[in-house]
């Protein structure tokens, strides 16, 4: 029954519905406020050469998208993710003491582990994926490990690609977008929930950093947009109802994951410190190389669009148009990657890293 009207919102998520846009509008509000409250403080991120801003600027403006949505759990229930906050918080707290204190790759893989953990013990481990043209597919004793790569994944690939004004809020956006309208076609309730909450904690934070920033988010920011995607994700990884399916994150972050994996294996094939901060990241080296930098965060908007549609016509589609929607997402990225290769060496860039 369900199977047939998998394209129709179910009764409990059109019941849930109005109780959550009428909170909107007031989180929105709440992340803006907390927003300009950082920016009064102003715990200054210092430019050095590997970052795009010249003078300094406030940062940990990622205070008001946690706010927001922690509040935005708290009233409006948003079922599932109430076990969830004890994670969310410890990942927000020390993603905020990093941003005060600069901590190391250490301490703040150790963090992200520690939230990890937590959010596991909350019951949101994967051990069942719901995969298009194949199937659901059960890890059993893999679930647990996968789940945590997964999770480090997206954190720390949203802290990376948090190099230009936009680019991090702007795919969180487009993100949680798609990721409320999947869940409410679904009948997902925490997906709905959650993808509408983190969406409307980034809008109230989005014009405080593009087209001109007056704040960065910062790690507390980065990391926790990164994380709650990836829990969202577990959520669609679970789901056994069309449109929502274990690729439906990793697609509409398609534009984030290949940046991170094409940098990652271009900085090992040539010898470089893989964990030593730099500014060799395929986004970075086209704005260095005279692409404007507000239509690179555009087009990685972009992006997460096409992913998002892509992943959302998935479950739909036959295994040979399925596999064409996959080769269209990664022929974009290959495009975009030969594309950023030929500028740089247009502007003579020989050092892709500093």
């Amino acid at each position: 029954m369900r199977q047939g009207n998998a394209m129709l919102p179910s009764a409990a998520a059109l019941h849930a519905l109005p109780r959550a846009l009428l909170l909107l509008p007031g989180l929105a509000l709440v992340s803006a406020l907390a927003v300009r409250l950082m920016i009064v403080i102003g715990v200054q991120d210092r430019p050095d050469p590997r970052k795009a801003h010249r003078t300094p600027m406030p940062k940990a403006g990622g205070v008001g998208i946690v706010a927001a949505f922690v509040l935005g759990v708290q009233l409006h229930g948003a079922p599932g993710l109430r076990a969830a906050l004890p994670a969310i918080l410890l990942m927000a707290a020390m993603a905020l003491l990093d941003d005060l204190l600069t901590l190391g790759f250490m301490p703040k893989l150790l963090a992200q582990l520690a939230a990890g953990l937590v959010a596991l013990a909350a019951g949101f481990g994967l051990h069942r994926l719901s995969l298009p043209l194949i199937g659901p597919l059960a890890l059993g004793g893999l679930g647990a490990p996968l789940t945590m790569v997964f999770w480090l994944g997206l954190t720390n690939a949203m802290n990376f690609i948090d190099g230009l004004n936009g680019l991090a809020a702007g795919v969180t956006l487009m993100a949680a977008l798609a990721l409320a309208g999947a869940g409410a076609l679904a009948g997902e309730a925490a997906l709905t929930g959650g993808g509408l909450l983190l969406a409307v904690a980034v809008l109230g934070f989005l014009p405080f950093n593009f087209p001109r920033a007056r704040i960065f988010m910062g790690d507390v920011g980065s990391q926790f947009c990164g994380f709650m995607l990836g829990l969202l994700g577990v959520v669609a990884a679970r789901a056994a109802v069309p449109p929502v399916s274990a690729l439906l994150v990793p697609l509409l972050l398609s534009g984030v994951l290949f940046d991170v994996g094409f940098t990652l294996i271009r900085r090992l094939l040539a010898g470089e410190h893989i964990a030593r901060a730099h500014n060799g990241h395929l986004y970075q080296v086209a704005a260095r190389s005279g692409v404007n930098a507000r239509a690179v965060a555009l087009l990685h908007w972009g992006f997460a669009g096409l992913g998002g549609a892509c992943a959302l016509a998935l479950p739909y589609a036959s295994a040979s148009r399925g596999a064409g929607l996959l080769g269209l997402v990664l022929l974009v990225q290959l495009i975009w990657a030969g594309f950023v290769v030929r500028r740089a060496r247009q502007a003579r860039l020989g050092r892709w890293s500093v």
